[in-house]
């Protein structure tokens, strides 16, 4: 058995390194009863992130439900290639554009926060460092070697890699703790997008406590009253 054990951890510990570059995930809780930041979060990745990237397994029309948007205003500030509300989260980027541009098509995020992790995403969009000798001008610790250009820089602002610590560079316009939080909402989103029935499940445990607290009162009197000519 411990040989079992053994092997598995040396199966394992490998594959965990390479998921986080071998740099320490910062800690992230996702807050799925914030609908605010749901929102702000959901305009940040159609603004930033469905360019390249689609989220196939999710309706504009089921998001808006979720986050108590109506479809008019998905479709004037979320919906911007001439579709309509009834479709998904696609992009006009084909698998072999993404190939020729990035050296690999952009992946589908619809997943991305449970394939991962909430962790793994929080401290990667907040990881980037200038590295001239990447195709794109920019790497980050988190995942190594990354195709994928820094979208976000103009509102981050660039760093730089010193002994193995990322230095703030030249800024961009968001400050440092706004930046934070505009990502905090980013994965919060894709926490939200990887199994939106969570909103449903977290609205049902609300109400079956309530009724658990209402049931336990009345029960309780009940005792009491049953009780009462006994003694």
């Amino acid at each position: 058995m411990r040989k079992l054990i053994q092997a598995c951890l040396l199966v394992a510990l490998p594959a965990m390194g390479w998921a986080s570059g071998g740099a320490e995930l910062p800690s992230f809780k996702a807050d799925l009863s914030n609908r605010a930041a749901l929102q702000r979060g959901a305009q940040t990745f159609i603004n930033y992130c469905v360019s390249c990237h689609s989220a196939e397994f999710m309706l504009y029309t089921r998001m808006a439900q979720d986050l108590g948007l109506t479809p008019e205003q998905v479709l004037a500030n979320m919906v911007f290639n001439g579709g309509d509300v009834n479709q998904t989260m696609r992009v006009a980027m084909t698998k072999e554009d993404g190939a020729a541009w990035f050296g690999k098509a952009p992946p589908d995020l619809s997943l991305a926060a449970r394939s991962r992790s909430p962790e793994w995403l929080y401290g990667y969009l907040r990881s980037f460092y200038l590295d001239p000798a990447r195709p794109f001008g920019v790497n980050n610790t988190v995942f190594p070697d990354v195709a994928m250009p820094h979208v976000l820089v103009d509102l981050q602002g660039t760093q730089t890699l010193h002994e193995g610590h990322l230095k703030p560079g030249s800024p961009g316009s968001l400050k440092p703790d706004e930046y934070d939080a505009m990502i905090r909402d980013l994965v919060n989103f894709m926490v939200y997008l990887g199994e939106p029935a969570k909103l449903v499940r977290y609205g049902l445990g609300v109400k079956v406590m309530l009724f658990l607290l209402v049931f336990a009162g009345l029960a309780y009197m009940v005792k009491r009253e049953y009780w009462r000519d006994v003694h």
